[in-house]
């Protein structure tokens, strides 16, 4: 983050915002410029990865579906854009701790001592060190005596759209987002790469919410894509994982989605349009939320 941070102060937050007796290392004026930063990245990436997604990838026939909720999508949005800022007050935490160089994040790839195959190595062990972290913790929150006060409000979101994939209670955010601000403080890890791997993270929970289920045949068994996350909203208690089934299948979690076996959401509006069932303000999108059971 401190990239982030070196680039701000440089072009804007020196020259433009604080007043010379503020010194950019002073640990208040980091704090200030980290909250900035953070709430302002964070409503960019959400808002415009979010209707990229929406406009461009999201099959707005999913808005028929009788689970899926009367203004849902600008509900998503009020609650993503709520939480949004309450995450980033421990998040920042973190990211000063990073700042004041703590972390195990360097800037050049000599740094590293396995060089440039270190980088590679990196990206995966960040990949499969974080899908793990976040598949007990994601299972974690599905406890009873847990689910109730932090994680129902994102299942809510039967059938997600992709601006499902922020709206979450804060204290369910933070927790799911740890693992990400955890790794550079116990591996190696170049400053350019993290923040490509931050921007990557956003991407990819967009892409599990965004409800195009296609994944290449030989891929399926492997990554969790968006089909295997709608069965995780729909079905509750499988497909905890972030980006592999892995440890759904050594958790016994795993279900095959059943968008790819004739059984998901779509096959569902097919079935109720045939059968008429579908009325106009549902055809339009602006259902209000009854409860049907997939079949």
């Amino acid at each position: 983050m401190d990239l982030v941070l070196n680039v701000a102060d440089h072009y804007v937050l020196t020259p433009y915002v604080y007043p010379a007796s503020w010194p950019e290392d002073g640990a208040l004026r980091q704090i200030v410029s980290l909250l900035v930063l953070t709430n302002l990245g964070a409503a960019v990436l959400y808002l415009g990865l979010g209707a990229i997604s929406y406009f461009f990838i999201f099959d707005h026939n999913l808005m028929k579906h009788p689970q899926f909720l009367e203004n849902q999508v600008r509900r998503e949005i009020k609650y993503a854009m709520t939480s949004l800022p309450v995450i980033s007050i421990p998040t920042v935490a973190l990211f000063f701790v990073e700042v004041r160089g703590y972390s195990r994040l360097y800037d050049n790839v000599h740094d590293s001592p396995l060089g440039w195959p270190g980088l590679f190595l990196s990206m995966i062990s960040f990949l499969f060190f974080t899908d793990m972290c976040i598949y007990w913790i994601h299972r974690f929150l599905h406890h009873r005596l847990i689910y109730k006060l932090f994680h129902k409000p994102h299942h809510i979101w039967k059938i997600p759209s992709p601006f499902a994939s922020h709206a979450f209670h804060p204290v369910d955010g933070f927790l799911q987002g740890l693992p990400y601000h955890i790794y550079p403080f116990l591996f190696p890890l170049h400053k350019l790469l993290y923040l490509a791997l931050y921007v990557f993270v956003n991407i990819w929970t967009i892409s599990i919410h965004d409800g195009d289920y296609r994944v290449p045949p030989a891929l399926t068994p492997a990554i969790n894509g968006s089909a295997h996350h709608t069965d995780h909203h729909l079905f509750f208690d499988y497909n905890y994982g972030q980006y592999f089934t892995l440890w759904d299948r050594l958790g016994g979690s795993y279900r095959h989605p059943s968008a790819l076996l004739g059984k998901g959401p779509h096959d569902l509006i097919r079935k109720l349009q045939a059968e008429g069932k579908l009325g106009e303000d549902r055809g339009k999108g602006r259902g209000r939320g009854v409860t049907c059971k997939e079949e």
